[in-house]
């Protein structure tokens, strides 16, 4: 892994839950970390998403590792349909496709996540593909989790009483997925 992009999700930002703590952990390893700043909740739409990581200074090669929390992760499934190349890994926390049935977030996610997405696609441009949840996630259901399962033969990493991984469930470190990128670091 050269470098790694961490995405936050609806009302998060770059500095929110733990993106700060394993953006410190991958630098101390010499990663080079990007953590956009994507416009949410006014402006949150997929275009304006990608053309914020369009911006961006770092660029997504075969040498880079995502990481999406939310709606974060749904905008990596969106962002690997249009690679014609295979990244390291992709990690998806409370991930998601679809509606999730609630009038708060459906609205902001709609072009993110109501659409037919090609799985195929997805799945060649990721060589592991990890998909992290919990039972008591409040905004995104168990079952979600388990359609990205089965939809992308992804990795599970099922987290008891992690909520939403957010701060208000205690997640300013995420030693669950520290774990799993130090496989990633030789």
């Amino acid at each position: 892994m050269q470098k790694a992009f961490i995405f936050h999700g609806t009302g998060a930002g770059q500095y929110d839950h733990w993106f700060p703590d394993i953006k410190q952990k991958l630098e101390e390893e010499g990663i080079e970390v990007a953590v956009p700043e994507f416009p949410t909740p006014k402006a949150q739409n997929l275009n304006n998403w990608l053309q914020v990581l369009e911006h961006e200074g770092l660029q997504i090669d075969e040498e880079t590792v995502l990481i999406g929390h939310s709606t974060g992760a749904v905008f990596i499934l969106n962002v690997l349909e249009r690679l014609d190349f295979e990244i390291k890994a992709v990690f998806l926390i409370s991930g998601f496709t679809g509606p999730l049935n609630d009038e708060r977030f459906d609205p902001l996610n709609k072009t993110f996540a109501e659409r037919e997405f090609d799985f195929e696609s997805i799945k060649a441009s990721a060589a592991e593909i990890y998909v992290f949840h919990s039972g008591s996630d409040p905004y995104v259901p168990l079952e979600k989790a388990g359609e990205l399962v089965e939809d992308l033969d992804a990795n599970f990493e099922l987290v008891a009483n992690a909520g939403h991984f957010n701060t208000e469930s205690g997640y300013i470190e995420f030693p669950e997925l520290w774990k799993k990128l130090q496989k990633y670091l030789e």
